[in-house]
């Protein structure tokens, strides 16, 4: 049985963290002018997105572009990203330090 629970949890955590850094640093350019450079927000209206963990942005990117939250900044901006598309941005937001 505990061998069975060990494996679920090694599974589920594989497929959690599964973006690639690098390529949601370039795509994060468009996010820059309201999240920040370095994912850090200069306004404070919006969110910090560094250091935020992988799949809460996971969940809330695919619920802008899905339509589960309604915003009229996130939902046209999220609308255009592929599930890879999200992962990437995911793993390199969570990547930045937040200080």
């Amino acid at each position: 049985m505990k061998r069975l629970l060990l494996a679920s949890m090694l599974m589920v955590s594989a497929s959690v963290s599964a973006g690639d850094a690098a390529a949601g640093k370039a795509k994060a350019a468009t996010c820059a002018a309201c999240h920040g450079a370095k994912g850090i927000s200069a306004i404070p209206m919006y969110p910090n997105l560094a250091g935020q963990k992988e799949q809460y942005l996971v969940s809330q990117m695919k619920a802008f572009r899905d339509g589960q939250r309604n915003n009229p900044i996130m939902a046209p901006m999220a609308k255009t990203l592929s599930d890879a598309d999200i992962d990437n941005l995911a793993a390199y937001f969570a990547s930045l330090d937040c200080k």
